[in-house]
């Protein structure tokens, strides 16, 4: 309009200028924007078709298929895809729809390791689209809520040609009220195998199934005669009760052809929680178990699942071999733990499952090894190391077979490694899951193509899966031994096969360990700590009489502290062995010597008596008790400045041993006590105590020496006094007798004589005979007194003649 104002043959003004200006720019910007946002051409795909325009905003619906059945297609089935798609954006999606898409081949391993990171990759590739009818569509997909698919299309509609692995994608198109047009807005792409007929040379596979756990039992055991298993908590029941992740493993293994990798101390475990049990508490008491009935049932799900199946038993308690490598050959007796472990698995195994197991495998943390590793591997007598493909590295473009000869009577059995960590992280969610296990056929198939040659292959999973990735190893599994191009082989066969020559058979430098596996091993002061725990144990058991209620817990709970189990958990580590020590040490201290005070030696010598106490249930001999004088001029024990004697003392009980001791001058003097074992060791902790010698004087001695010979004077006296007193008794009745016919007959005659009466009289008699022979003084007083009892004197007391 103001232009229209605007008289002709004259210029405007610069504010109309300015004003024509801003509104020509108001007008043009939408259009502009318009411009800006419309996406470039993209070129064609490999299969000549024209690609979806790519948005702006790529990824904002999240694609994730959740199955994919069959696993591994062949002619005549129906491939079934499903899964959910849901919308991340701010934006309504309209007109969505989801189709699936074939890509080409995939040749190499290392494509499918490509193509796997970047699954969900707008900008990658994708392939020819089904189409027709084989899709899904959606009105409205709204902003946060997953909608599902399912797109089921026959194989022969894939149009899959020849034998291999193919891409697979998911795609969902549509368009927003910010970009109204089509485009991709979410992708997810996995693999397809497709061997539709029997290989002519099958890829023999070896599959590992760890049954591993953490160490659950304490070295305490209870004092009663069963020797009542203590846990350290209750987390093992847990795993093997309905639905925890080793009670999946057994029931996901049973019916697969598998190897069953186990550790001993699991089915030692379980097998002390079928009978009477305790499980420690938080506030360190103990209270009853109470899942007998779910390790029974346990156990008798495994015992029918490994029957006719091959079982290799680690040693006992899965030590970590590297770290004994690394950080424990320089400690003494390391290795010994490692040997003993390994003869205790056969036993272990053939006792609880029933069949004998191969011992023969170790299996160092993820498959990784170096010289010193494999040395300390095959001191035990194993002479077969489960190594892994990133470890002992080929360079070749196939994958060799897993057995070859390492040096020295060894083999390592090298496990894929790529199989090998297919199922590991996080598997909960489908989507994840059904992605590992296409990823590991596609490996798989992928490998058996490679070469006309047939090779053994062996597939070492992580030692502990969770229950989601023991379902995806099951799943594949399940699926690859139902395909095509692989058949199942045991561990043992596996070993034995026929090595490639152009395999790799030097095992990597001590350089070449991973750093990442290196910081989680047990530190050397976890090795000393357990040899510390072993001298206590030597020098214990050899006084105990029934030696194996303390040597074999203990020996199995060092070879816990040696497990595997506990990388990654250091803390914990050191408590489970500062645990251990400690229950040892207070067993030790139940042996002891009770203190003693002051005591005090009246004389020159004595009797002094030591206590040896014993608080253990079982008896303690082979221990010798030594009292050791320090001022042996003052005060000798037997003789000399110590004496040993033997002791021997019951359960429960209390022994005192005495001591003959002699004294050659008053005073004090120190004494100790200590025990000791039969070869001189020094058993517990010594007793010190203070001897007070108060030393007899000659003068003394004299008067006591008097006093004796006073006492055997007079009782000499009394002796001849009744002597003579019977002697004229005995004339008296001899008179009386001549003169019966004048007295007359006398009874007394007759009866018995009282001896008590007759020493009376007799004692009168003499003492008037005693005064009769001295003059009679008129001046003499009567005597103010009774006459003396005629009783004997008592005991101490004084008696006067």
């Amino acid at each position: 309009m103001a232009e229209a104002a605007d008289f002709q043959g004259t210029s405007a003004s610069p504010a109309r200028r300015w004003l024509r200006r801003t509104g020509a720019l108001l007008a043009g910007a939408p259009l502009l924007a318009g411009l800006l946002q419309l996406p470039a051409a993209t070129p064609a795909d490999a299969a000549g078709q024209e690609s979806p325009q790519v948005a702006s905003s790529a990824g904002s619906v999240s694609v994730a298929v959740d199955s994919l059945s069959p696993s591994a297609p062949s002619e005549g089935d129906t491939v079934t895809v499903s899964g959910t798609v849901t919308n991340n954006g701010k934006r309504t999606v309209t007109g969505a729809h989801v189709d699936l898409q074939v890509g080409p081949p995939l040749e190499t391993r290392s494509a499918i390791d490509t193509l796997a990171k970047k699954s969900d990759d707008l900008q990658g590739p994708t392939g020819e689209k089904v189409g027709g009818k084989y899709t899904e569509k959606f009105p409205a997909l709204t902003p946060g809520v997953a909608e599902p698919f399912s797109i089921s299309v026959p194989a022969d509609k894939l149009d899959l040609g020849d034998d291999g692995v193919y891409q697979l994608a998911v795609a969902l198109s549509g368009k927003t009220s910010a970009q109204p047009w089509e485009q991709v807005l979410g992708i997810q792409r996995t693999f397809l195998p497709w061997q539709p007929e029997e290989a002519g040379t099958k890829t023999k596979t070896t599959f590992l199934w760890p049954l591993i756990s953490s160490a659950h039992m304490a070295a305490e055991t209870g004092s009663n005669e069963q020797q009542t298993p203590v846990f350290r908590d209750d987390e093992l029941a847990e795993e093997i009760a309905p639905g925890g992740r080793l009670d999946q493993m057994v029931s996901l293994g049973k019916g697969l052809d598998v190897t069953w990798v186990v550790d001993p101390d699991l089915l030692a475990s379980v097998d002390a929680m079928t009978g009477s049990y305790q499980v420690r508490t938080a506030d360190g008491s103990t209270t009853p178990g109470k899942n007998q009935e779910i390790a029974k049932h346990w156990l008798a799900e495994l015992q029918q699942a490994v029957t006719g199946e091959e079982v290799a038993a680690l040693p006992f308690g899965d030590p970590d071999l590297a770290s004994l490598a690394h950080n424990g050959t320089q400690v003494t007796g390391s290795l010994n733990h490692l040997k003993e472990a390994t003869d205790a698995a056969d036993e272990t195994v053939n006792t609880i499952l029933h069949v004998k197991p191969s011992t023969d495998f170790v299996w160092p943390v993820d498959g990784a090894v170096d010289p010193s590793i494999v040395k300390v591997a095959t001191s035990a007598g194993a002479d077969k190391v489960i190594a892994r493909s990133d470890s002992l590295q080929d360079n070749l473009s196939y994958t060799p077979s897993a057995a070859r000869p390492i040096g020295g009577g060894t083999t390592a059995v090298v496990a894929d490694s790529r199989m090998s960590t297919a199922f590991q992280g996080n598997l909960t969610r489908a989507s994840a899951s059904t992605l590992a296990v296409q990823r590991f056929l596609a490996q798989s198939l992928t490998l058996g193509l490679q070469t006309g040659k047939q090779r053994s292959v062996v597939v070492a999973p992580q030692r502990m899966p969770s229950g989601s990735q023991a379902q995806a190893m099951a799943e594949a599994l399940a699926a690859l031994q139902g395909g095509n191009w692989s058949e199942s082989q045991d561990l043992t066969a596996a070993a034995k096969a026929k090595p490639d020559p152009a395999a790799n058979t030097k095992v990597p430098p001590a350089s070449a360990y991973p750093p990442s596996l290196s910081k989680q091993e047990l530190p050397r002061a976890a090795f000393e700590q357990i040899a510390e725990t072993q001298r206590k144990l030597d020098k214990f058991k050899v006084i105990l009489t029934r030696q194996s209620r303390v040597v074999t817990p203990f020996g199995r709970a060092m070879n816990r502290e040696m497990s595997t189990s506990w990388r990654g958990r250091g803390v914990a580590a050191v408590g489970y062995r500062d645990g251990i020590e400690s229950y040892l040490n207070g067993l030790i201290d139940g042996v002891k010597l009770i203190q003693k005070s002051e005591t005090k030696l009246s004389g020159r010598s004595a009797m002094i008596p030591v206590t040896v106490q014993n608080n253990l249930v079982q008896g303690v001999e082979r221990l010798k008790l030594r009292l050791t004088s320090q001022n042996p001029t003052r005060l000798k024990i037997g003789g000399d400045a110590y004496e040993e004697q033997p002791v021997t003392v019951n359960g429960g009980h209390a022994q005192s041993v005495k001591f003959t001791t002699s004294a050659n001058a008053n005073g004090q003097a120190k004494v100790v006590a200590q025990l000791y074992t039969e070869d001189g060791q020094r058993y517990g902790a010594p007793v010190a105590f203070d001897v007070r010698v108060t030393e007899v004087t000659p003068t003394v001695m004299l008067v006591i020496g008097g006093g004796v010979l006073l006492l055997v004077l007079a009782g000499f006296r009394m002796y001849t006094q009744r002597k003579r007193a019977a002697a004229r008794e005995a004339a008296e009745d001899d008179t009386a007798e001549a003169g019966d016919d004048t007295d007359g007959p006398q009874s007394q005659v007759d009866a018995p004589q009282n001896p008590e009466t007759s020493d009376a009289r007799l004692e009168q008699e003499t003492e008037a005979e005693s005064r009769a022979d001295g003059p009679e003084q008129p001046s003499d007083p009567a005597p103010d007194t009774a006459a003396e009892s005629a009783d004997p004197s008592g005991t101490g007391e004084r008696v006067d003649r």
